[in-house]
């Protein structure tokens, strides 16, 4: 949480590796992303980092369900296995009836509900989500932080930013960013140690 400006989407993009940190080290499952040349690093976001960031539409000449189980589908799942697991999670969110739709046939908070719920799909390990809720009413929105929390207690890690306090109540943690630097946090902060090293608690 912070104030526009404050540095909270740069933090999200540093730690998905869509941008590069000017100092320190930016650690995924104990890997250096510093030190990833680019093939790696679109692999490590493909099978492991999921993304809802306020400007991410579904592409556009996929259906909503094949929005989804492209990336697992790249990765070698089978079609239907992957076509099973994109219909849960539309479902999840309101939109198993619009599965075979395509996002001009959808309304912006469908659109954006389809991109939360690609998001957890697969062995994703780490969850950065920037204003999810933003488009979407509040019962909706309560929808898409249980999709996030059950991803959390499966093993994955979630870094949402938002300006909501009702949002932030459901975190681990709050931390509070102005002026691009941490001012303060709701729980110690962590060592140096990986973001999502191996064994942290779920959700932390």
């Amino acid at each position: 949480m912070g104030p526009s400006g404050s540095g909270k989407s740069t933090l999200l993009a540093i730690a998905g590796s869509l941008e590069d940190a000017t100092g320190g080290e930016v650690l995924v499952e104990g890997v250096a992303l510093g030190g990833l040349g680019s093939d790696a690093r679109a692999r490590l976001r493909r099978r492991h980092i999921g993304y809802v960031f306020q400007d991410f539409d579904p592409l556009a000449g996929l259906t909503a369900v094949e929005n989804i189980t492209m990336p697992l589908e790249l990765d070698g799942v089978r079609g239907k296995s992957a076509r099973r697991t994109g219909l849960a999670a539309l479902a999840e969110l309101g939109l198993a009836d619009r599965a075979e739709r395509f996002p001009d046939e959808l309304s912006g908070g469908e659109r954006q509900r389809v991109a939360i719920a690609r998001a957890p799909v697969g062995e994703r390990r780490l969850l950065l989500a920037d204003e999810p809720t933003g488009a979407l009413d509040t019962h909706t929105g309560e929808g898409v932080m249980r999709l996030i929390r059950s991803a959390c207690r499966k093993g994955a890690a979630a870094v949402l930013v938002t300006h909501e306090a009702q949002l932030a109540a459901w975190a681990d943690r709050v931390v509070f960013v102005r002026d691009g630097g941490i001012v303060d946090a709701t729980a110690p902060l962590p060592g140096p140690e990986s973001l999502l090293a191996p064994g942290t608690e779920p959700g932390r």
